[in-house]
């Protein structure tokens, strides 16, 4: 791949992610400071991405794999998304916010598959090139944050000036600025052929169920969708966890959890060719378990470590886990279903696993909510922990260890 497309795709990636992560780590504290939502409100919120990851599968199989060219989708959802970011960057009420963010989340989800084709078809060998291009985009989303807490936006004082709002009309500007970049991008033709019929099942992956016939592979699909539950936890309950105990640059911090993936994602070949898969799923299981021990017993000051350590063990809890799971699941699938089962795990987890866990970490965070308006945050982040142990016992337990190919 010439360096010119690789900087073209680099950029393309750094501002599909910066645009995510400029507003999705910090919703759930300006929804509770801005708009004074309840804890169900932010759950709801949040499962507008599992709503999106459900519907992807049909936006992207009947639209942009058919009748359009890619960079024009993305080009086209991006500049709708950009005036959608601005109608939320308005809004004064959760009633009208969360129509807006609905669609937008149905709108840019399919977003993630298209980056991801635009840049495959540029490549001569994906399994050497798309890492290069794809780790800009976890760096769009770590420079997102750091904005964020160098403009202190998220700052007790900005806070209550209600400044975090302006997380939204960035998203606009950076929306705006992709969509229209996104028309120079490499041409990448509809994959679909002339005549071509739409298959349902394929698009959601259903076609691949029959790898649920592997008793293994059924054990380690159930516990993906489950490990699911307490990772909604993070998402939606992190920001506002750190912001209400007093920690200073939260969304900063923060992105101390996007680095770490870029460290654990390079050692990951490392460690699977060593221990295996089991042990490495069972090391991400455990590390969500220690995760939100330390969340619970951390604090602002003597505790701040504990926090540190917490985010930073995100990228064991995702690399470890889910890039596992995927070259677990590109090995069973064999060759006829290899993207169907990649679409399979995909739908059950950010779909199904993800949309329980908002729903509980909503419901769970309610409960322990007191008449000030304060959370038990201990007992919040001891649940999702026990979860993960149950999650990991049930793992350890019934999943047999299997000799699979090695990643380069």
């Amino acid at each position: 791949m010439k360096l010119n497309t690789s900087i073209r795709l680099s950029s393309m990636m750094f501002l599909e992610f910066f645009v995510w992560g400029s507003w999705y780590v910090t919703m759930g504290t300006f929804l509770g400071s801005n708009l004074q939502s309840t804890d169900q409100d932010i759950s709801l919120a949040f499962s507008t991405q599992s709503l999106g990851a459900i519907i992807a599968p049909f936006i992207v199989g009947l639209i942009a794999d058919r009748y359009f060219d890619a960079q024009k989708i993305l080009g086209a959802i991006h500049l709708i998304g950009a005036g959608l970011m601005f109608l939320l960057f308005q809004s004064e009420d959760f009633s009208g916010f969360f129509p807006v963010l609905l669609i937008y989340m149905i709108l840019f989800m399919p977003t993630l598959a298209l980056v991801n084709s635009i840049s495959f078809n540029q490549m001569k060998d994906p399994a050497k090139e798309f890492s290069v291009i794809r780790i800009w985009g976890t760096i769009g989303w770590i420079a997102a944050g750091i904005l964020i807490s160098f403009l202190g936006w998220d700052s007790p004082a900005s806070l209550q000036e209600g400044l975090l709002r302006n997380t939204w009309l960035v998203a606009a500007i950076f929306s705006g600025i992709l969509g229209i970049y996104s028309f120079t991008l490499p041409k990448t033709p509809p994959r679909a052929k002339a005549g071509d019929k739409f298959n349902l099942s394929e698009a959601l992956g259903l076609d691949a169920l029959s790898l649920l016939k592997h008793k293994n592979y059924a054990i380690f699909f159930l516990s993906s969708i489950l490990i699911c539950i307490p990772l909604a936890f993070y998402y939606q309950n992190a920001n506002p966890f750190l912001t209400e105990i007093g920690v200073e640059n939260s969304t900063g911090k923060m992105a101390i959890g996007q680095a770490s993936e870029v460290l654990f994602l390079l050692l990951l070949p490392v460690f699977f060719k060593r221990f295996g898969l089991k042990k490495t799923l069972i090391v991400a299981m455990a590390a969500w378990a220690v995760r939100y021990v330390f969340f619970a017993f951390g604090d602002a000051n003597e505790g701040a470590w504990m926090l540190i350590v917490g985010i930073f063990l995100h990228g064991i809890c995702y690399d470890f886990f889910f890039v596992s799971g995927q070259i677990y699941t590109d090995s069973h699938a064999g060759e006829k279903f290899k993207s169907s089962a990649q679409g399979l795990i995909t739908l059950a987890t950010y779909g199904v696993g993800m949309l329980i866990g908002f729903w509980a970490a909503g419901q769970i965070s309610n409960y322990y909510l007191d008449a000030q308006g304060m959370h038990d945050w201990q007992s919040i982040w001891l649940i999702p922990s026990g979860i993960s142990v149950v999650v990991l016992l049930f793992f350890v337990l019934f999943f047999k260890n299997e000799e699979i190919k090695q990643p380069e």
